[in-house]
């Protein structure tokens, strides 16, 4: 049996590769939308993918399950669990609870382990070749590395009330049943690791076993007690900001994900036609540079993805394709860069890059307004109508910030403007903990009519001098 991970560093997020060497044929779980790497798999290995499942109704990026099954041919097949308001929209097989799919000599059976959301699958391998007990176990979003999945993602991205309580007790229910009664040398295999949004702990590692969970995870002494409702009321306690784009990809990937097909490579455009096409609305400009130089100057009314590592968190952060029919255009160094970026943004259902600039030469630019830390109280002190933002997650501002700032995730801000000023009403002041998801909001924001002014060095920046100044009062040394 083959068993290869395909991790994308970006979203957090695992695929799996499951393979039967004797009849060369294989097995995607959790596919992504750009699914080259998984033919690219295929080939090297001289196997047939065949089959193309996914653990749930996604909320972090947009399934690839229709895009490798278009593809490849393979079936399709998808959790016909958690009842009607959970039924996929879009042609495939349905799985239910104990339902198997072969392999040659492995078999794939699903276990329904709900709580995250309601029809949430896991699967349970078993290699055929070696012994009729099942020895891995993908999760999905289920149980993680130390964690489990967060059952309240209904309730902060979906518009659902008050899912939370009856998802932890289906949590709770299916580690009892579906979890903790498998063996210990049982090796599990989750959709993500550190860095998602999914879960609040989740351990970088890229496996475990459940013998280990069972011993070690945190939610282990609430199984062993029986005690429901502390586990409940540690689960929820804490969970960190879900990203507003988690919405539009929930309805996505239950309606069906647009297939995307050969995509054409983006091609190189000169400042005239992207000129042209900024001023009517048509393009948008996506600027890949680092925030200093952005600082320095960019093109009004041009994004800020400022790392080709988060690039698609980032664009969904900026951009709502469901509001906004530009088409976008990156700052790249080639077609092929162009074409990675390409890749990052469809894997969060952002499908519209058409071309590509190698500079800014020719093109208008403007300076985005910063202000530093040693003058953010006079601009606060001239403009009181000015509402001082902060884009980091909740936690991060529950532990400190700058005095008088209000919270909002940089994750949130395009989506949540009700929760803002009028834009033509006063100016906002924005910073994050080093300024990188500070630039994106900021440009986000600034191509949706709002002045912004970012604070310099963001909160970093602001708690040095803070520091500075304490020790001006202690000293008398003047720290500016």
């Amino acid at each position: 049996m083959l068993l290869e991970r395909i991790y994308d560093e970006d979203l957090s997020q695992a695929s799996y590769f499951i393979g039967c060497q004797s009849q060369s044929v294989a097995l995607v779980v959790d596919p992504r939308r750009d699914i080259q790497v998984y033919l690219d798999l295929a080939a090297h290995h001289g196997m047939t993918i065949t089959a193309v499942t996914e653990t749930h109704i996604h909320a972090d990026f947009l399934s690839g399950t229709r895009e490798l099954a278009a593809a490849t041919g393979a079936t399709a097949y998808v959790s016909g669990e958690g009842g009607e308001d959970w039924t996929y929209g879009f042609e495939a097989e349905l799985l239910h609870d104990r339902d198997t799919i072969q392999l040659g000599n492995i078999t794939v059976t699903a276990r329904h382990t709900p709580g995250h959301t309601p029809e949430h699958l896991s699967y349970l391998v078993t290699d055929g070749a070696f012994t009729d007990k099942p020895g891995y176990y993908l999760t999905g979003d289920f149980v993680f590395s130390g964690d489990l999945g967060r059952p309240d993602l209904l309730d902060e991205a979906a518009g659902m009330e008050d899912t939370r309580f009856e998802g932890a007790k289906q949590l709770f229910a299916s580690l009892k049943g579906a979890f903790l009664t498998l063996p210990d040398h049982v090796q599990v295999f989750p959709g993500h690791g550190a860095g998602s949004a999914c879960g609040k702990a989740l351990g970088a590692l890229p496996s475990t076993t459940v013998g280990y969970e069972r011993k070690f995870a945190w939610w282990a002494t609430y199984l062993e007690r029986d005690d429901e409702q502390g586990f409940i009321d540690e689960l929820l306690e804490g969970q960190p900001d879900a990203h507003a784009y988690f919405a539009r990809m929930k309805r996505q990937n239950k309606q069906g994900p647009a297939i995307l097909g050969d995509r054409p490579a983006p091609r190189r455009m000169n400042a005239g036609e992207l000129q042209r096409g900024l001023e009517d609305d048509a393009l948008a400009l996506v600027d890949t540079r680092g925030v200093d130089q952005v600082h320095a100057g960019t093109v009004p009314g041009a994004l800020s993805i400022p790392s080709l590592g988060k690039a698609a968190t980032h664009i969904a952060w900026a951009f709502d394709p469901e509001s906004d029919d530009a088409r976008l255009v990156v700052l790249a160094e080639s077609a092929e860069d162009a074409a990675e970026y390409g890749d990052h943004f469809v894997r969060v259902g952002v499908d519209g890059l058409t071309g590509y600039v190698t500079s800014l030469d020719g093109l208008p630019t403007t300076v985005p307004a910063v202000v530093s830390p040693v003058d953010l109280e006079e601009l606060r002190a001239e403009d009181s109508t000015a509402l001082l933002l902060d884009v980091r997650n909740r936690s991060e501002h529950a532990d400190g910030t700058v005095p008088g700032a209000e919270q909002l995730s940089a994750g949130k801000v395009l989506f949540h403007q009700e929760d803002l000023p009028d834009p033509h009403a006063g100016r906002l002041i924005t910073f994050c903990q080093s300024g990188l998801r500070n630039s994106v909001a900021a440009a986000a924001l600034r191509r949706a009519g709002y002045d912004v002014v970012e604070l310099e060095g963001s909160y970093s920046g602001w708690s040095q001098w803070a520091a500075q100044q304490r020790d001006v009062a202690t000293t008398g040394e003047d720290a500016r």
